[in-house]
Formats: structure tokens, sequence, C-alpha cells
């Protein structure tokens, strides 16, 4: 009996001799110390190690909250833990990454439209004609968006969803085309919320990605991404009831791409080489005869990014085409091809874009809008070609911006010129833009605009227009 007391008043007395060393020599290093200087035997070792080993209340009570919170953390299950994102805004839950991103914009918007006359018309002009001046405050060709998106990687696959609701400032007079009819500037409407995204991705860096749902189209998509008046107004449309958006360069330098129904895939990217395909639900013209469409769409885009010295390129093409069966008989396929290029040396951005394309189109309801003839015996198409261009040069905080863009459209027939004498011939605008970069996040805008519609029978109309307003993104 007293030699065990003996060696726990030794032990004890080690103990305390050694607690004055790092917080490593904790007890458990304490004993093997001892073993090994031989104060304790092998059974007397392994008995008090297996003693240490035992949970203690009243230890756990008397610890450090140092301790006390790392063997907390420590029984946590990390992969339920919630963090920060790195970059943007989001959060890390778990295997997911849940990342939010919006803009909200508005600008005020005075229009000058073209006074009235019998030789003002033209069918598919973008120029407004009207017996006054209007004042507007509305979004820009950009409505205000909310995009939600998750990823995570499962079976050794990145797969991710993406939500993106795009509501307008504007009250909306809801009918064929939902939030994006004409506007209705009356008390008690309300906006229209345009939820354009709601796709699924998934694929691998050495595969690519597949991507199944509603997203921007390939066709054209280049031509209005890299418009300046994207982030502004450009050509108003109708000012005095203002729709979600403005039209920007719709019409007036590239037909708009929209956002469709898709399964689509993007290869990896190959010395900045990449490449993208789909299948896409058809569409109907706004304009022509009545289909009943058997055949899907089909899609495709090849864009390049290069760097040669300080100048920073990036190339691209893209094509649509898709048959049309006229209900009643009959059919024709809408087809277009298009290019573009934006170079960028020092603060300086030149972008410069082309379009060529037959029964697709020219104007602002959307793809397939007057591609077609819509009367007379048969369908016969009519084609069309468009062009922008454009320079933006950036100093410190300002940037001041200007381009020029048309879109013409051809008749289909002789009997067409006959059926539609005022049928458009050439949209164009040129737009003068001044931006300052308040925050990282807002963006103040001053635009000025003109914009000319001709018809094929002479007939002309020209208007003006100013935009003030400011852009948030974050």
């Amino acid at each position: 009996m007293n030699m065990k007391k003996a060696l726990c008043a030794s032990v004890a007395l080690a103990t305390m001799a050694i607690a004055a060393t790092p917080a490593y020599a904790g007890t458990a290093e304490l004993l093997k110390r001892l073993h090994e200087k031989g104060i304790l035997s092998d059974e007397e070792y392994a008995e008090l190690l297996a003693e240490e080993a035992k949970p203690s209340p009243v230890a756990a009570s008397a610890a450090p909250a140092g301790d006390t919170m790392t063997r907390a953390t420590e029984s946590v299950d990390s992969s339920r833990n919630v963090r920060m994102t790195e970059s943007g805004i989001g959060l890390e839950v778990g295997p997911a990454t849940i990342t939010f991103s919006g803009s909200v914009n508005g600008f005020y918007v005075h229009d000058n439209p073209a006074t009235p006359t019998a030789r003002t018309a033209v069918t598919g002009g973008i120029a407004s004609v009207g017996g006054n001046n209007s004042s507007a405050i509305r979004n820009g060709l950009l409505p205000g968006f909310l995009k939600v998106s998750v990823a995570a990687k499962q079976s050794g696959w990145d797969v991710g969803a993406t939500f993106g609701m795009y509501p307008g400032i504007n009250s909306t007079a809801y009918g064929t085309l939902g939030a994006n009819n004409g506007g209705q500037p009356t008390a008690l409407a309300t906006a229209g919320i345009d939820f354009r995204q709601t796709f699924m991705t998934f694929g691998k860096p050495d595969v690519g990605t597949f991507k199944i749902g509603r997203d921007i189209g390939l066709f054209a998509s280049e031509a209005i991404l890299n418009d300046i008046t994207l982030l502004s107004s450009g050509t108003p449309g109708n000012n005095v009831a203002p729709a979600n958006t403005t039209l920007g360069r719709i019409g007036v330098g590239y037909i708009y791409t929209d956002f469709q129904p898709q399964i689509t895939y993007t290869s990896p990217s190959f010395s900045g080489l990449q490449a993208s395909v789909g299948v896409f639900q058809p569409l109907s013209s706004l304009t022509g005869p009545a289909e009943s469409n058997s055949a899907p769409g089909f899609q495709g885009k090849l864009t390049y990014d290069g760097k040669f010295g300080e100048v920073a390129t990036r190339l691209w093409v893209s094509g649509i085409t898709q048959k049309h069966d006229v209900v009643g008989g009959g059919s024709f396929t809408g087809s277009g091809i298009d290019f573009g290029g934006k170079v960028t040396v020092g603060p300086l951005t030149a972008t410069g874009y082309y379009y060529t394309a037959s029964g697709l189109g020219t104007t602002v309801l959307g793809l397939f809008d007057t591609g077609v003839r819509q009367t007379g015996p048969g369908v016969a198409k009519r084609d069309s070609s468009g062009f922008y261009a454009q320079a933006l040069a950036t100093f410190g905080k300002v940037s001041v911006g200007g381009s020029y863009g048309e879109s013409r459209l051809d008749y289909a027939s002789n009997a067409d010129r006959l059926a539609n004498p005022n049928l458009l011939d050439v949209n164009s605008s040129y737009v003068g833009q001044v931006r300052y970069g308040l925050t990282s996040w807002v963006t103040l805008i001053g635009e000025y605009i003109h914009s000319k519609a001709v018809a094929h029978s002479g007939n002309k109309a020209e208007s003006d227009a100013v935009a003030l307003g400011g852009i948030l993104f974050f």
C-alpha cells in the first residue's frame, strides 16, 4: 500500500514538474516518459494509460475553454457546416454551393417621335411615331433579375441547377406574350415576372457540360451579350406604355436570341476554342400562317478566346435552323448564321457583328417574326441581314462609347411586294453613351439614341431619345 502511495506521489510530483512544458506534453506523453525512465512498470503504465483514456466529467468541466471548444468542434459533423463562399454572395452548405446574383436598373427615358403622316407608315419599323413627346421611368434592355444557382460534385460529376427570375419595374398588360406584353401604365396594375431560366447541368472538365431546361439560345446570343446597350436603353420602343424592356439593338443590328427550352452540350475549351450544339423547342411564327411543327430546332455556336501580346480577342460564329410545317399544307425551313468579334487593347474595346438569314425575320417580335409573307398562295421566305459596329473606351471610372447598326428585310416575291408596299426595308440607329462607375456594384449611365425606319415604298420615320439612369449588379 505504501508502495502504491509512493508511486502516486511520484507521478504527481513529476506532473507538477513538467506542467511548465509546452501544451503538447499532455498526460499520455508524461506517462510515456515515466515508463521509459523506469519509474513505471509495464503493468502500471498500461493501467494508468487506460484510466487516462476514460472520460472524466470533472476534468472536462475544469478544462480550459479552448480545449472544450476544440473537442466540441471535432464532435460536429463537418459536412453539415455552413460557410461563406470564397467569392460572390453565397453559402457552402455541406456538399452544395448556393450562390445568388442579381441586377436592378431604372431609366428616365424621353422620346421625341416622328409626327405621323401618310409617309411615316413602316410595317416593322422601330422608330416611334406619335403626336406628342413621351416620358417614362422604365427598365432598359435588361429587366431586373434574381438568379439562384446550386452546384455540387457527385460521383465525379459537376452538377447544378439554376433558377432565374426577371421582373420589370413597369406594369404589364398580360396577354399572349405574358410578361413581355405591352405596358399598362395605370394605377393598381402590377409588374411582370419573366421566369427566363430553369435549367440543370452536369459535366466533367475533360468531358464537357450538358444542359437541360430553359436558358438563352445559342444563335445571336453573343450579339446581345456584347452590345453596349445591354446595360442601358437603346431604341425605346413603346415609351408611352413601357413594356418589360426597351429594344436596345434588337431589330437594329441583330435578331433577338430569346430564352428557349433546350438540350445542349458544350465542349471543354481547347486552347481557347469551345463548341456548343443543341436541340431546341420548335417555335411557330407570330406573324406567319398557323403551324404544326413535327421536328425540333437546332442551334450551334463556336467561340475562340485568345490573347496576343496586349491584345485580348473573342471571336464567334453561330447558326440556327428549323423546319416549319404549315397547317393546311406546305413547309419552309428558317435558318441563319452570324459571326463577330471583340478586340480589347488597353482602355479600348471594339466589337463588330454581322448576320444573314432566310425565313428567320428581322424585327422585334422574335425569331421567325416576318420571316415569310403573310398572304398569297404557298409559302415564300423573306431574306434578311444586319450588322452593328461599336467601340467603348474606359478611363478610370468613366467610359465613353458609341455604336451604329442596321437590320434589313427583303420581299419574298413580287406578290409580297404588291400586298405589303410599306414593308420594312431597313431599321437603323446610332447610340452615344457615357458611363460612370459609382461603386463596384453601381454604374450611372447617360445615353442618346437616334432611330430610323425606312420602308420599301420610300416611307420613313425618325425619332430621338435620351435615357438617364443607372444599373446595379451583385
